[in-house]
């Protein structure tokens, strides 16, 4: 019998403990697939942070290293700048990477670091219990705003691409969705460049992925998917926002 698709290579054997409707598990396919078609899977290493991300190193093929809540940029770059022939990622989500790890992912770009990062965006405190995160959207309700958020009483919610790609030190800056299978295919694209802008020397690199919490949301795995084409991706656009190949 011919084989006309099999599991990435870059991915281990281990079963997932993410909730159903979750695309923590597509993001990660995209990722191992990325490793392995560039060549660098045996090179890789990759920081998981805390919360939903936090057992990604039982399901990506190479070396893992885990890093305190928001701490992964930090420890990613002095893996980097130790083993620079490796290719360094981390694998965070909205409330480790634009709540307790601001400055980290900041700084990190500021300087330029030679890494990958992959953001993953769902909203919500996934892991903790659901409550209101920074990239919360006005009107949504979480444990901690009941009512919905408040701009008034929170602000707006953060837009990490669009602030990263103002710093010069970051060479790739690209926020894509995987809510339907071309947004997968354009947001597999994206996470290739970033990896090759590292790979190429340019500076950092991050992709933003727009992800569904079914379970925090409240909502079936159809409907979440539907939720984040309809309320998300209005308020934060894909596209790109920094590309390495066209900085001059």
């Amino acid at each position: 019998m011919t084989i006309v698709y099999e599991k990435s290579q870059g991915l281990t054997d281990a079963q997932t403990h993410y909730c159903p409707g979750c695309t923590h598990g597509v993001i990660h396919k995209l990722v191992a697939e990325v490793l392995v078609e560039l060549g660098v899977l045996g090179d890789a290493i990759g920081v998981a942070p805390v919360g939903c991300a936090v057992l990604a190193y039982n399901y990506f093929n190479c070396d893992m290293s885990e890093a305190a809540h928001g701490r992964a940029p930090a420890v990613a770059t002095g893996i980097k700048r130790v083993r620079p022939e490796n290719t360094v990622f981390t694998y965070q989500g909205d409330g480790d990477l634009a709540s307790i790890g601001t400055a980290e992912i900041v700084h990190a770009a500021h300087r330029g670091e030679k890494i990958t990062t992959i953001f993953v965006n769902n909203g919500i405190y996934g892991m903790t219990g659901g409550q209101m995160a920074p990239t919360t959207l006005i009107g949504q309700k979480a444990t901690t705003s009941p009512l919905g958020r408040s701009e008034e009483h929170s602000g707006k919610p953060i837009k990490m691409a669009e602030m990263l790609a103002t710093i010069d030190g970051a060479r790739f800056v690209e926020r894509v969705a995987v809510n339907n299978p071309a947004n997968i295919r354009k947001a597999k694209k994206a996470i290739k460049r970033a990896f090759e802008c590292q790979i190429q020397g340019k500076g950092f690199a991050i992709v933003e992925v727009l992800s569904t919490c079914p379970t925090n949301w409240g909502k079936t795995p159809v409907n979440a998917l539907r939720w984040l084409e309809e309320n998300m991706i209005p308020y934060y656009p894909l596209g790109n926002f920094r590309n390495f190949e066209e900085d001059k």
